[in-house]
């Protein structure tokens, strides 16, 4: 099969021709119609892992993907080859990864149905940074009324999160530069979104927003440090860039360090969620498999939202 793959770390991935992977027991195995590309990747071909987890050779890279069943391994039940199916690829070994025209997966963890309504790119870009938004808005548990600030708010996991947090009646801030930034992120949700820009006096900027301090911060890029600054006491502040409780010196403050589980009740809730229209995936950019090296330049360069690759 094809597949985006490194034969060392760190180097810049490449499309090659690898072996078809063969499903084991409690696993499936996915024809692969779309994946994305997520910092996690490049993370990957950057050596940053090197020692933290095992790397097999040559390496497939990916975390989500979406596709259609192609096979059942042994004592699989709930899935059947031809069932239309997106998740995370959740291994504890980088190598198997889902941006193939195949990729194995455990049937128990990390996958769910693609329901009626959801197209299969956007499936294929809602796993991980779906997860990950969720899973920073249901920590930080922002009430109705309360003020949300998203830093990160162009990315993909940030443009979730400014959707979710929305959904839940909060006033939501979000960080993004004037202009098309600016526009890409008011233009996610029908809610009104007071946009600071990060590359000014973001202080400044918040506190004239929110002169008491803010109640909740979703830190998924910027100074921690600032962003702990800018709460109100007994604010709460969930990072996805490893922030913990021990590293806050601010009394009051409540950290919740967040590693995201793709669960499949997670999944299954983001997909009824955007098939239902209520979640948009927010998929600027696509790139065949064949142009997956370019798509990690798009990403590199900080390109809005999502970047999906597709394979033939």
């Amino acid at each position: 099969m094809r597949a985006l793959t490194l034969n060392e770390v760190p180097s810049a991935p490449a499309v090659a021709e690898v072996d078809a992977p063969t499903p084991g027991a409690g696993e499936l195995l996915v024809k692969v119609a779309a994946s994305s590309v997520n910092g996690f990747d490049l993370s990957v071909t950057s050596g940053r892992l090197e020692g933290m987890m095992e790397h097999r050779f040559p390496l497939v890279l990916g975390m989500d993907f979406a596709g259609t069943v192609e096979a059942v391994g042994e004592g699989v039940d709930g899935f059947a080859a031809g069932e239309a199916v997106f998740g995370v690829a959740m291994k504890p070994f980088l190598g198997g990864g889902a941006l193939a025209e195949y990729v194995t997966v455990s049937a128990g963890y990390g996958v769910a149905h693609i329901p009626a309504g959801l197209d299969v790119k956007d499936a294929s870009a809602l796993g991980l940074a779906g997860t990950a938004a969720a899973n920073s808005v249901e920590a930080a548990a922002p009430q109705k009324g309360e003020t949300v600030l998203v830093s990160g708010a162009t990315g993909g996991v940030g443009a979730l999160a400014v959707q979710l947090a929305a959904a839940r009646g909060a006033r939501v801030i979000a960080t993004a530069r004037p202009g098309t930034e600016a526009d890409f992120v008011t233009g996610l949700t029908d809610a009104d979104v007071t946009v600071v820009d990060y590359s000014a006096d973001l202080d400044a900027q918040v506190r004239a927003v929110a002169p008491e301090g803010i109640d909740v911060v979703l830190h998924l890029a910027g100074d921690a440090s600032q962003l702990v600054g800018l709460l109100r006491e007994g604010g709460r502040i969930a990072s996805t860039l490893g922030l913990t409780q021990e590293t806050v010196k601010t009394g009051g403050v409540t950290v919740h360090p967040i590693m995201a589980d793709p669960n499949p009740k997670t999944l299954t809730t983001l997909a009824a969620l955007a098939a239902d229209g209520e979640l948009r995936v927010p998929v600027t950019a696509t790139f065949s498999l064949e142009q997956a090296p370019e798509a990690f330049a798009a990403f590199r360069t900080g390109t809005l939202g999502k970047i999906t690759v597709t394979c033939p």
